[in-house]
Order: structure tokens, then C-alpha cells, then sequence
């Protein structure tokens, strides 16, 4: 897999690619990351790559020209099309990042990923290029190189050989596996820790019983924090009579 990030920032992505267990990825030829910087793509003796906004108001905006020539010669770089790598901008108006999107990413050839700073980028450029819009939520950043390491930290640990276990992704929030709800409650050694002790069900070294327990846990919790995935998973009938029984229990 191949990632091209179009950021003024390359520093910080570069910081990002040696820390972690994602680092294994990178190192390791998995995930092949190259920054782009769009100042190497503008004009002029002072590289300019943003300007005020036509009709006036505060803050800057990306100017469409240094982007383009930018990804015109990642394109030319990768040897490959937009829909082989779609080019993936971060901004408010965008969905939402989930991990049905990071699963479909993680099995692709890769993206281009464009972190946008100031007020924002000519939406000329946007109407033209741009593929994909996502957003981390309902708050604003002051550059899209957060969202990118988001996406890409993502991504990443679902290469295979990344992670320790390679079937503890599966067990993941949000995954199929657990029908798009939270995951259960963990808990390690000691078994009794100031006075607050491991559920009994998970030292009973019965694996059935280990597997209803943390079923009930995430149905538990997710109906707690997040009933929007309880509503989901039974729209989409990813939810058992048993799972159905056991909710009817919490109320």
C-alpha cells in the first residue's frame, strides 16, 4: 500500500512514522508514506501558496495551482489513476471517519491524502479532484494533518504483521465481529486491585462462558454510551434472540 500526503507540514507526518507499533508498517515496506510539500509546487521568489478569500472576511485560502501541480506529479509518481488512488481531503463537510471506512481503505492500493490549513482550500480545486471528503467530527483543527494521522494510524494496524496478535483487530470496536458495537471491558493482573476485583466469569478458564460474559458486557456498554450502534446493528439483523434478550434485561 502507497499513501501521498499533500501537507506544509511534512515534519509532523514524518514524527508520526517512527513511534508506535504502526512504525512496524512503515519500516517494514506495509504502508509506503511520502509527504508532499505544495510550496515546492508554487511560484515566485516567496513559494506562495495561499491567498485572501474573493468577497472578503478573515484567514487565507489554498491557492488551486500549487495543489494541482502537486498531484499532478504524485499521479505521475504512482504510475496510477484516481480510481486506483482517490484522493482523500479532510474538512468539516465530510463524513465521518468510521472503520467501515479505514476496513476499505486498509484492503485498497492506497490514497492521496490533502491536509488542508487556513480558512481552507479554493473549492475550485475540491469540485475538481477531490474524491473524498472526511471529517473526525463536529470540531475544527487548524490543519488536516491530525485527521490524516488518524486515518493513516488506522489503516495501518490492520496490515497484516503490525499488530502482535493478527486476530486481535477482529475484536475491535466498530468490527463485524462484534456486529458494529463496543468492545467489552478488559482487565489484566493483579485479580484484585484497591479493592475492586476481575469478574469471576473471566477466571473461570471456561471459554463459553468467557464469550456470553463479554457479549453481555458490550451489548451493556454500548447501550449505555452508544444505542445509536444498538439501533444499527438490529436494523441491519446483526442482533441474536439471545443479544435481544439480554438488552431487554438492562431496562
Amino acid at each position: 500500500m502507497r499513501v501521498d500526503i499533500i501537507t506544509l507540514f511534512p515534519e509532523l507526518i514524518q514524527s508520526f512514522l517512527e513511534v508506535g507499533v504502526t512504525r512496524r508498517a512503515y519500516e517494514g515496506g506495509l504502508v509506503e508514506v511520502h509527504c508532499w510539500n505544495p510550496r515546492d509546487f508554487a511560484d515566485g521568489n516567496y513559494r506562495r501558496v495561499d491567498d485572501r478569500p474573493f468577497g472578503g472576511g478573515p484567514g487565507m485560502v489554498m491557492l488551486a495551482e500549487p495543489l494541482a501541480a502537486c498531484l499532478d506529479a504524485i499521479r505521475q509518481a504512482r504510475g496510477e489513476d484516481r480510481q486506483t488512488a482517490p484522493l482523500v481531503y479532510f474538512s468539516p463537510v465530510g463524513q465521518a471517519l468510521n472503520q467501515a471506512l479505514v476496513l476499505q481503505a486498509s484492503t485498497s492500493k492506497g490514497a492521496v491524502l490533502l491536509c488542508g490549513r487556513y480558512e481552507g482550500v479554493d473549492q475550485r480545486f475540491i469540485d475538481t479532484h477531490v474524491d473524498l471528503q472526511i471529517s473526525l467530527g463536529d470540531f475544527v483543527l487548524s490543519g488536516g494533518e491530525l485527521a490524516a494521522m488518524a486515518w493513516l494510524d488506522a489503516v495501518a494496524r490492520l496490515q497484516p504483521g503490525v499488530l502482535h496478535d493478527e486476530e486481535s483487530h477482529l475484536q475491535d470496536s466498530f468490527t463485524p465481529a462484534l456486529s458494529g458495537l463496543l468492545d467489552c471491558p478488559h482487565y489484566t493482573r493483579p485479580e484484585e486491585w484497591r479493592g475492586q476485583a476481575v469478574p469471576a466469569p473471566l477466571l473461570s478458564g471456561h471459554h463459553a462462558q468467557i464469550a456470553e460474559w463479554r457479549r453481555a458486557q458490550s451489548l451493556a456498554l454500548t447501550a449505555d454510551k452508544r444505542p445509536d450502534l444498538i439501533d444499527q446493528a438490529r436494523q441491519q439483523g446483526l442482533l441474536k434472540p439471545q443479544d435481544e434478550h439480554i438488552l431487554k434485561t438492562l431496562n
